[in-house]
Formats: C-alpha cells, structure tokens, sequence
C-alpha cells in the first residue's frame, strides 16, 4: 500500500537558545497571533495566563540585567522557563488545529520551521554558554559549547551599563571552544555581559544565550 506523504506545517519552538529579547518577541508575537483568534478555540493555555507569565519574565530579564546578582539571575530564569513551556504546549496545539493550512498558521504568530532541500547547506544552531568563571584579576574565562561544522566563532562582551551610560560591546574571533576563552584587561568590579555566535558557510548563527559576571 503506498504512503501518503504528510507536509506538516511545524512551528519553530527551539528557543531556549535564543537571547531574552528574541525569546520575548516570539512570545509576544504568539499571544497577539492566537489572542481571541477564532481558528484557535480551545488552546491548552489560557491567554491572560501567557500574558501574565510574559509580563512576569520581561521584568524578570530587565532586573537580572540591572541587577546582576544571582538572585535575580536565577527569577530570570525560572520566569523564562515558565513562560517558554507555554509558548510550546502552544506551538504544538498550533501545527494541529492549523490543518496544514498556511494562512491558519501565520494567523497563530508563531513561524513555520523552513524545510531545507536534501543536502544543501543548514544554518548554524546557536552556541550555548556553559560558564563564566574568574580568573585572575581583571580576567574572566567564558566557556561555551562546541557548534558542528562552525569555522570559527564570534564573542561580544560588553560592562553592564549604569544609569545613563552605554555598554559598548568587544567582539573578538575564537577559532575553537577548547580551551576556553580568556577574557583579559576588564576592569575589576565591573559586570560584563557575554553572548557568542557561530560562523558556517552560511554566515553567522543566531547569538547564544547571555550570561554574565562581575569581574573581580
């Protein structure tokens, strides 16, 4: 008996590497899309409950940012995961209740996975940070994932700005994860931001999560 084949319409829903802005711009394009939106009667998360989970993640991400301390890192966090397993048990009620109907699904506000021809080159998937440890006075060692088939990688660091101030990012190459990454001549006491992003053939990755640090 021959098979039928399926074109499935599938939300992309991998953005737990994705920086905070970007995470919250996919949430808050979801809510607007599926918002009283009639081809989604019946969605497995109430709306003021991902409005509300949202909202509690964007002030989580902005005083981590101000703050720096792990206490605020660590609601940043939980505020993140809270609001990104909505936004999944969302994405998969999305690809059923869209019937592999296009317009349905970009009604939703989330964004189909593109579907890459056999064999040709893929983007690159975004590294993930796996530390930032001190080092010696003034220096702090960044520690990221290696990314398969990535020809080098860029870092950007930047000081936590102060009130009316501007962090103006570094960016250097690194060539491979191992050994990992020190970060010289940064000035003590000061909290630094890091993200990296991989290059392949087919330009840069996505930039990985942030991290940061006080540098002592």
């Amino acid at each position: 008996m021959p098979k039928t084949k399926l074109n499935i319409i599938k939300p992309f829903l991998a953005v737990n590497e994705l920086p905070d802005g970007d995470v919250l711009a996919r949430l808050n394009s979801a809510h607007g899309g599926m918002l009283n939106n009639p081809a989604y009667p019946n969605p497995p998360v109430d709306m003021p409950g991902f409005k509300a989970g949202i909202e509690a993640f964007t002030a989580a991400a902005a005083a981590a940012l101000t703050d720096g301390g792990k206490v605020a890192v660590e609601e940043r966090n939980k505020r993140r995961a809270d609001a990104i397993i909505m936004y999944r048990l969302l994405g998969h009620y999305v690809e059923v209740a869209c019937k592999n109907d296009m317009n349905t699904f970009v009604s939703s506000g989330f964004t189909a996975v593109s579907k890459p021809k056999p064999g040709s080159p893929q983007p690159l998937s975004a590294p993930v940070i796996a530390s930032v440890e001190q080092g010696p006075p003034g220096q702090l060692i960044l520690t990221f994932k290696n990314v398969p088939k990535a020809l080098h990688y860029q870092v950007s660091y930047a000081p936590v700005p102060a009130a009316g101030a501007s962090g103006n990012p570094t960016t250097i190459m690194v060539t491979n994860t191992k050994p990992p990454t020190a970060i010289n001549n940064l000035t003590p006491g000061t909290t630094y931001t890091f993200q990296v992003r991989a290059f392949g053939k087919l330009g840069y990755s996505e930039w990985s999560n942030t991290a940061q640090r006080m540098v002592i």
